[in-house]
Parts: C-alpha cells; structure tokens; sequence
C-alpha cells in the first residue's frame, strides 16, 4: 500500500520523491552486458559491478535507498560481495510518474545477473507505490547471495498519484499484473542470453501489493514460475472484503476512539478487521495510512464519488464500481506452490480481512500445494519493529525462511511444515532468524 513521508520512521517517503539517479560509471569489463539484450525494453543500460547488492550500489548509484527505506528492522544481517552484471531500463509506456535516472518514464525496470549463477530467476513488483528498486535490500540482496538471477519493476506507475494513469477504474492497477508479465519473460530471455541456458527454476516473490502480484501471477500466468512467496499480499474481491471495505469504517470509528475511548467505536475498529492488542499501532496509521490508501484506491476504482472517505459505502457504490474491482480480482486458484505470511498486527491491510481470507480461497480451490504463515505481533512495516521490538516481530526473516523452504518443496524434496500461527519470538535475535516451526 502508499509511501509516505514521516519524521518517526523512514517508511519509503522519498520513494515518493522525485530523484533523479544518475549511475556512476562501472569499471570497463570485455562484453559487460554490451550484447545482451531485454526484448521489448525500449531503453537498457548494462553496467558491470564489483558488488551487485546494495552494500555496493548504494555507492555506485545503482539503487535509490529512499526506494526500500522503512521496509526492513535496522538489525537486519545482508550478504555483500557478488560481483556481475545490472541492466536498468524500461519499457514503453506513456506515463511519467517514475523520475529515476533522470528519464520520466514508466515502466522502469532492473535486471541482475551474478557471476556465480545457481540456475534460477527471482521476479518481484515493488510493494506498496514504490519503484524498481523497493526490493532491493529485502529480497535482490539475499537471492543474489544465493546465486539467483533478480529482476524487478515498478510496476508501470508509482506514487500516490499513480490512480492518474489508464483511461478506465482500475486501469492503472491491471497494468502492474502486466507489467509483472512482461518483466518475467524478458528477464528469462536475459538470462538465457547470458548464461546460455533458461533457467531452472523461477520464483515470483513479493511483500503488500508486491504480494498480490505474486498471488495475481500464480493464479493467471502460472506456466511462467516454479512457485512463489506472498508476504502479506493485498486482496482484492468484487463482493468483498477489499480495502474500500474495511477502510471506511476504520476511518469512521477512530476519531471517536481517539478522543474519548469509546468502547462502541473500539468495538467498531475490532470489527473492520483491526487486531485486538494492535491498538498503540493504531495512531501511527491513522497519521500516515488509512485516510490515504483509502482515497487514492478510491480514486482509482472509483474516481466518480464525492462524498467524505469515512462515508464511503462501497456495496451502495453504481455495479460499474464492483466491475473496475473484479478486473483486478483474485480467486484463490493458484497453480503452482504458494506460501503467504502475514502478521497478526498488521493494522494497515488487517490479517482477518486479508490473508485469512484469501488463504480460505486457495484451500478451497485446491489447485495447487499451498502454505500459510500467521506471525503473531507482525506489523505490515517492519520498520516499526525498531521502535516497538518488545511487541513486535518483523516479517523478513520469516519470509527467507519460507523462501529456503519453498526451494526445497519445489524441487521434490521435504515439504515446509504445516501451516501454522507462529509465536512471536521473546529471545534469539527476531530480526534476522524465524523458524516455521514454532
């Protein structure tokens, strides 16, 4: 869901910003990426880098860190050193929101490929109104270190006027699931450029709506991926629950929490989905989260209404309303392995409105191996974990772990353990371990 600026926590407020990258120049290296090359990309630029994660382009200006800001604890542990090749670029598009590099235009793209190559490919869509870069310290670090090839969009819009792009409600968000798409074949392509072969396995992975690519992927385009990891994806459901659901009466109710305590307009907030022991989380997003996703998804699929967004009736809105929405829909039928995390405190997309519901989808259609994750004391942020580590548990390591397990399950060997809701760790160090276990 939408970035924004905040003193108490960097939570990918310049990723909302408009900067301008300019890479500095790599060392010469004989055929560095010059022949390779992404089909369809309209631009490309290749550079090859002593240091592919982001220990390295931070320095050489080959990530924005404003783009990942917030999304992990400051504890977090990342491999370094892995040398190879990055192609940034972008496709045609004819939005502008994204300013990176200085080029004013969509659909912005990277592509890593390390030296040492372990025969798979890792595609994400940034999470959240973020741009290609979101996952750089939270996943490209980690599955470069493992030898995977990496590659990530933006998505085809970004900010929180990225409802500005297409012609019709929900445009804007059905070209992400496009975008994720086409990234995923031309990256294949790339890869099987630059090391002669495709590869073995790929993975879809994401966080927020990152997340909900990767569940929109499995579910439409499953022939392109081995499997994938949704940390905490968004749901979208014409007939509900979706996020103009719940986030109206959040916004109706707070007010009157806030004040006064109100036992009904807490009763109310517990309704909409909001956990109860998650309350001290709830100020922070009531300032930065709720009336904002709620406008700008509003305006997306329905830009026609005019009324206050803690009035909004998403069930009494026109059918044209539920039809922008379906557009975008998820089914639960996914076609090749999935696990999801989510945790219980998340109190921007609440786990009983989201991932227990989509969860009941999948297990429902049962089309495909399927696993799911509840992290008690998670919050949508990692970030929070900082200011808040005796209450909280953040969610990347538990998503590495379920990446470690995914690999294995794909390729025949021992499934993850059952699905389960895991404790909220009191000792070790929760910023970089999770055992699925328990």
């Amino acid at each position: 869901m939408p970035t924004v600026r905040l003193r108490l926590l960097s939570t990918g407020a310049a990723a909302l910003t408009a900067l301008t990258l300019m890479p500095a120049p790599a060392r010469a290296q004989t055929g560095c990426g010059a022949r390779l090359v992404v089909p369809g990309a309209q631009h490309q630029v290749a550079a090859c880098l002593d240091d592919l994660t982001t220990a390295g382009t931070v320095a050489s200006g080959h990530t924005v860190r404003d783009d990942w800001a917030g999304l992990h604890p400051a504890g977090t542990r990342n491999p370094t050193g892995v040398p190879g090749i990055q192609i940034d670029g972008y496709f045609p598009d004819s939005s502008t929101f994204n300013t990176h590099h200085g080029w004013n235009h969509d659909a912005q793209f990277v592509i890593r490929l390390p030296e040492k190559w372990n025969g798979g490919l890792v595609v994400t869509g940034s999470p959240g109104n973020r741009r290609q870069y979101a996952n750089d310290f939270a996943i490209s670090d980690w599955v470069l270190a493992k030898g995977y090839a990496f590659a990530a969009t933006d998505k085809g819009n970004s900010g929180t006027e990225f409802y500005k792009d297409g012609r019709r409600p929900g445009d804007a968000i059905v070209e992400w699931n496009h975008r994720v798409t086409q990234l995923t074949i031309a990256a294949k392509a790339v890869v099987t450029q630059r090391y002669g072969r495709p590869p073995r396995r790929t993975f879809a992975a994401g966080i927020s709506n990152g997340g909900y690519l990767v569940r929109w992927q499995l579910e439409n385009r499953p022939e392109l991926y081995d499997g994938g990891i949704d940390s905490e994806g968004t749901l979208w459901r014409a007939d509900g629950p979706n996020a103009l659901t719940f986030l109206p009466p959040i916004l109706r109710a707070y007010p009157s929490y806030a004040e006064t305590g109100d036992p009904a307009a807490h009763r109310a907030l517990l309704d909409a989905g909001l956990a109860p022991g998650s309350e001290f989380l709830w100020p922070y997003h009531d300032q930065v989260y709720w009336g904002l996703t709620q406008r700008i998804y509003r305006q997306e699929l329905d830009p026609s209404y005019t009324g206050a967004e803690a009035d909004y009736d998403y069930f009494s809105r026109p059918a044209s309303v539920r039809r922008a929405v379906e557009r975008i829909s998820l089914t639960g039928r996914i076609r090749k392995p999935l696990i999801t995390l989510h945790g219980t405190y998340d109190a921007l997309l609440p786990i009983a409105k989201v991932s227990d519901v989509y969860a009941q989808m999948v297990r429902a259609s049962k089309a495909a191996p399927y696993r799911y994750y509840r992290l008690e004391g998670g919050n949508h942020v990692d970030g929070l974990y900082d200011a808040y580590p005796d209450r909280l548990r953040p969610l990347l390591p538990c998503m590495r772990s379920a990446f470690s397990a995914l690999e294995t399950w794909v390729a025949g060997g021992q499934a993850p353990p059952p699905s389960a809701t895991l404790p909220r760790p009191t000792s070790g160090d929760p910023a970089n371990s999770c055992s699925l276990s328990g």
